[in-house]
């Protein structure tokens, strides 16, 4: 499956927290964090409809004068999302300059700034023929943390503690379209832009009346979907950073991120610095592989790392995938153990195989993963080798691929390691990209 959005670290694991989110099929992009952005060229920054800020710390906030400067002039409106207080610094970072002059601009450059307080969406706007004053706009609910709902995807937020309240965030794909290219084929239709409106479509729920136009051809929509898609569960992408190893904080990480296919997720200080950590309100590599697993996430990216590491990051790496009896989740945290139906409700541990021992393919025997087999959380070589480019010598295993498609190198069977005993991150939190 081709997941819709391409991810980018900005500014690299040491760098201000800066996700760029490039949707694959239409000219738009998305921002979680605005850290700095010098990075980034200006016609991608131009392509930032919505900013998700955790919290407004320099780190996270520093790119929002490079994002408005760029954008000024320009026929457009960007979303911005922060927690409590944030349309307050939205407007003090605009007052701080003069505006005496934007009547010049043919355009009218807006910005439409939120902030989730409880469970209540507060919204003001900032026009720039307005000189950029605050326009309260009518506030709105916002049920489980909803900020944005598309018909192709949701953000939700989640209240983290970082000694301020500060947000993560998940990106929930609704359905994903695929799209059978040889059967287009047998329809004699070839791919084309047409193929965008027709996901649209899809994902709108449009009735199967629809006309649809390819090429020269219409055809209705109800006759596309029965022929050539196939339509399968969203994926979904988790950004946490910021927060304090607690309870509650495990708690709400768990829930808002259980099951994702993909959780960037900071791994500020090594566990040797614990003390340090809770005293910052940062996790540790440790802590931060704890919370992958209890929310179950089957690839983590870990980012925000010290600087104080610069030359230690492979230990950032392994603490985080060092979980073999060491540490444990806070009390009354998610972390639910994972069972395969297929092998009659065996307990962690219980891996299924077909004959001669090897591993059943996906799908056989059932899994607690949204159709996964039990084996689905150790598609990875134990000594944490599976990257982008290279494969593992001790397993003697190939170049591998990890990506948000979750499409992993399978390791021989003497490599595999039980669920209780594994040495990497626990279930389906194992990957890291190189």
């Amino acid at each position: 499956m081709t997941p819709i959005l391409s991810t980018e670290l900005v500014n690299g694991p040491f760098g201000d927290p800066t996700l760029y989110l490039d949707f694959r099929f239409e000219r738009r992009a998305l921002l979680f964090d605005l850290g700095e952005i010098a990075a980034l060229a200006p016609r991608r920054i131009l392509r930032v409809s919505d900013v998700f800020v955790s919290h407004a710390h320099v780190d996270h906030f520093a790119g929002f004068d490079r994002l408005l400067r760029l954008c000024l002039g320009r026929e457009t409106a960007v979303r911005l999302y922060g927690p409590p207080g944030f349309i307050d610094r939205v407007e003090h970072r605009l007052a701080g300059y003069s505006w005496n002059l934007v009547q010049n601009y043919a355009t009218d450059f807006t910005l439409l700034a939120h902030e989730l307080a409880g469970g209540e969406l507060r919204v003001a706007r900032f026009r720039c023929h307005g000189r950029f004053r605050r326009e309260p706009l009518p506030a709105r609910a916002a049920p489980q943390g909803l900020l944005l709902d598309e018909p192709a995807f949701r953000v939700r937020a989640a209240a983290l503690d970082h000694d301020i309240p500060c947000l993560g965030f998940a990106l929930e794909e609704k359905l994903h379209v695929n799209v059978w290219k040889s059967r287009l084929l047998e329809m004699g239709l070839e791919v084309g832009p047409w193929l965008s409106e027709l996901k649209r479509a899809v994902a709108e729920g449009a009735p199967d009346d629809t006309p649809i136009r390819a090429h020269e051809r219409v055809l209705p929509l109800g006759e596309l979907k029965a022929k050539a898609l196939r339509l399968v569960p969203g994926q979904k992408l988790c950004y946490v950073t910021d927060l304090v190893y607690s309870e509650d904080n495990a708690r709400r990480v768990a829930a808002l991120a259980a099951d994702a296919d993909l959780l960037f997720i900071e791994c500020v200080f090594l566990d040797e610095d614990a003390e340090h950590a809770a005293r910052k309100f940062h996790l540790t590599a440790r802590q931060a592989g704890l919370l992958a697993r209890g929310a179950r996430a089957r690839q983590v990216v870990p980012f925000h790392f010290s600087p104080r590491y610069t030359e230690r990051e492979a230990e950032l790496r392994a603490d985080r995938r060092g979980l073999s009896g060491r540490g444990q989740l806070p009390r009354g945290a998610a972390d639910r153990a994972h069972h395969c139906r297929g092998n009659g409700d065996r307990g962690p541990g219980a891996a299924s195989r077909g004959a001669a021992g090897a591993p059943r393919k996906p799908g056989r025997g059932g899994a607690a993963f949204r159709g996964r087999d039990c084996r689905g959380h150790l598609r990875s070589c134990p000594h944490g080798a599976f990257r982008r480019t290279h494969g593992c010598a001790a397993c003697g295993v190939g170049p591998g691929r990890t990506d948000l498609t979750g499409k992993l190198p399978l390791i021989p069977r003497t490599s595999y390691l039980s669920c209780r005993r594994s040495t990497v991150s626990g279930p389906r939190a194992l990957h890291e990209p190189a």
